[in-house]
This record gives structure tokens, sequence and C-alpha cells, in this order.
């Protein structure tokens, strides 16, 4: 018994909603492909079954190849390499900072336009600094930025 193109339907819906469950991002591909097939094989009904799964199998790693490799060429890039452009930038205090004995007060700093992918960044500072304060970043230290007074 061959596939009919609604078997093929089917098949992808199911991988569709199997995508819905586990949102991985992956298997809506593979859902597509078996789509494609189905539309094929209403269009250009006599195809024999290896040359259904081969269609299904290149029309799905190609549809993978294009989005990881084409339109999602940004997901691997960090922001790592930004934290130079953060530094001299002068945002406001929406949180002031407190010393805590001799170590540096913890605050939050905000930004007219977003550094490094956010607008508001937990920063510390070796003095007390009062809340709507402006404040230059002196240095980038993990998920911390390093203030002082303007």
């Amino acid at each position: 018994m061959e596939p009919a193109w609604w078997h093929w339907v089917v098949f992808g819906l199911a991988l569709g909603l199997a995508e819905l469950a586990a949102a991985s991002f992956f298997v809506i591909w593979f859902g597509l492909g078996a789509l494609l097939v189905g539309v094929i094989l209403l269009l250009a009904p006599g195809l024999g079954v290896s040359t259904q799964i081969l269609l299904w199998t290149a029309a799905s790693v190609a549809m993978t190849v294009l989005w990881f490799r084409v339109f999602r060429r940004d997901a691997a890039r960090t922001r790592a390499g930004q934290a130079d452009a953060a530094l001299g930038e002068i945002g406001v205090l929406v949180r002031d900072v407190q010393l805590l004995g001799a170590e540096s007060g913890r605050g939050e700093v905000r930004f007219q336009k977003p550094v490094m992918g956010s607008d508001v960044w937990p920063c510390v500072a070796d003095e007390a600094i009062a809340a709507g304060g402006r404040v230059r970043v002196l240095a980038v230290d993990g998920q911390l930025l390093k203030v002082g007074k303007c």
C-alpha cells in the first residue's frame, strides 16, 4: 500500500503538534517537509514510496539547513565583544549605590539607549551615589558595570 497525499498531510500536522509539545524548533521542518510531499502528491499522484521518502528527507534537510545556516546566522553571536563599546557611556542611577563598609556598593543604572543589549544594568561604585545621579561606565566586570560620578 502506497501512502496517499492525505497520509503525508496528517503526518506533517502530527509533527507540527509534536513541535508545539517539544518546543525544540527542529521537528517543525520535518513536519513542513511532510506537508510539502502531501501537496506534491496531490498535484502529481503516482510517485513511488521510495521517491516520496526521498523527497520528504531532502525537503526536511533543506529547510533545516536554510533555517539554521541562512536565516538564523546571528544566533551564535554573543555580546562579549561589545564590552568595550560600553566604556564611557553615561547613564542615570535608578537605585542608589550605598557603600557597605570598605566594599563597593551596588546599584542599578539606566541608559538612554541600550548598552550591550539592555537599557538597565546592575552596577557597582567605589563611592555612594544617590538615585537620579549621572554616572559614567568605567569598566565591565561580567554582568556588572563599574561606574563613577560624572
